[in-house]
């Protein structure tokens, strides 16, 4: 895939891929389109939340038991 980018753009590129420490401006694309990626799954996420039913408070005894399993490999 070739992308076509206007001089002010490309060099935005370019310094941020000697900024971040990326090999070429493709490693720093393909950064960036992982990050947008995550963030609109999360966004997924959150909205699909919103939209549930409530479940059982999230209260002491909550986070309790989730401990309780993290500790026993159960998770």
């Amino acid at each position: 895939m070739n992308i076509s980018l206007p001089d002010t753009l490309k060099s935005f590129v370019d310094e941020q891929v000697v900024e971040r420490g990326f090999g070429t401006s493709s490693e720093d694309v393909r950064e960036l389109m992982r990050k947008d990626l995550d963030r609109l799954q999360l966004r997924s996420l959150l909205l699909a939340g919103s939209a549930s039913k409530p479940m059982a408070p999230a209260d002491a005894d909550y986070f309790d038991g989730l401990r309780n399993r993290v500790n026993m490999g159960r998770w």
